[in-house]
């Protein structure tokens, strides 16, 4: 039988990247990191790390134990969970969700979720999907409303169930006079001279890479991590910026949105769930954010 606190170890060898960091967060010494990361290996009868000078790296076997730690400890969280609440009698619902998903999908999906399983005590907390996505695999939340770019949703592979509720198209925002403005469509590639002004650092590399392929490199004038700021300056004349379709609301005076050409720059919206976690409130929830995505595209 693999040892649980072995599994706890390797993680944080895995976080941390060196058994003496991983020791210190541990509050353990290095060589007990050492020899809960030999005896795990002892008992698989096989590597889970490769040691070097630079530190330590995970071998294949070493990332399918870590993907196995988080489930486990995902799990043990969860179980920590219903036994404190036991005593209350009541059911908690955890639930992580970005700004601008969270502010158009999740109120009316809570008011389902309340008028389905009333008394539920439901707890909300902000986060991005790079620090949601990590808080699902922990326990730490039921779920995660969040997002990804081009690719797989990460994590995916580690215990982790999605749920795809909606794609949302990237728009270019301009001032209302800017010459462009009217257009049905724009290329990315006929913005290569103009300024920009970032509404989420994170789609600075989106912009980047977009940019890169129509053979430009996008001048940044304005950093911000509230979309609506991001649109003020716009507004303002600093520049031009790329949004999400859904952080587009309450619409503002003074700047007009326009699409991008095919293949658009797209958020895929969905929700991210321990597999095999059976929670009817969840499931409720899942199922009314599904709904209200529905309502939004056909609008």
């Amino acid at each position: 039988m693999i040892d649980v606190q072995r599994l706890r170890v390797l993680r944080a060898v895995a976080e941390h990247g060196s058994f003496n960091r991983a020791a210190a967060a541990l509050r353990l010494t290095p060589s007990a990191v050492s020899q809960h990361v030999a005896a795990l290996e002892r008992s698989l009868g096989a590597q889970v790390v490769a040691r070097s000078t630079r530190g330590v790296t995970l071998t294949p076997a070493g990332r399918i134990m870590v993907g196995a730690a988080e489930s486990v400890a995902a799990e043990l969280e969860h179980a920590k969970q219903q036994v404190d609440r036991l005593g209350s009698g009541r059911t908690h619902l955890t639930i992580a969700t970005f700004t601008s998903g969270g502010r158009l999908l999740l109120p009316d999906a809570l008011a389902h979720l309340a008028t389905a399983h009333p008394g539920t005590v439901v707890h909300v907390r902000e986060a991005e999907p790079e620090d949601s996505l990590p808080l699902v695999r922990q326990g730490a939340v039921d779920l995660a409303l969040a997002y990804h770019f081009d690719g797989p949703l990460p994590g995916r592979n580690a215990g982790l169930a999605w749920t795809a509720l909606m794609d949302d198209p990237l728009h270019v925002v301009l001032a209302e006079g800017h010459p462009l403005a009217a257009r049905e469509a724009l290329d990315i590639a006929e913005l290569a001279a103009e300024p920009w002004v970032l509404g989420c650092l994170k789609t600075e590399t989106y912009l980047r890479r977009y940019a890169e392929r129509a053979g430009f490199a996008p001048e940044i004038r304005g950093t911000t991590t509230d979309y609506f700021f991001a649109r003020s300056l716009v507004a303002a004349g600093v520049g031009i910026s790329l949004i999400p379709s859904i952080a587009q609301t309450p619409q503002m005076a003074g700047v007009r949105t326009v699409p991008i050409t095919p293949p658009a720059p797209t958020r895929h919206l969905g929700v991210a769930t321990i597999h095999r976690r059976n929670n009817p409130q969840a499931r409720t929830l899942i199922k009314a954010l599904q709904e209200r995505a529905a309502a939004l595209d056909e609008n």
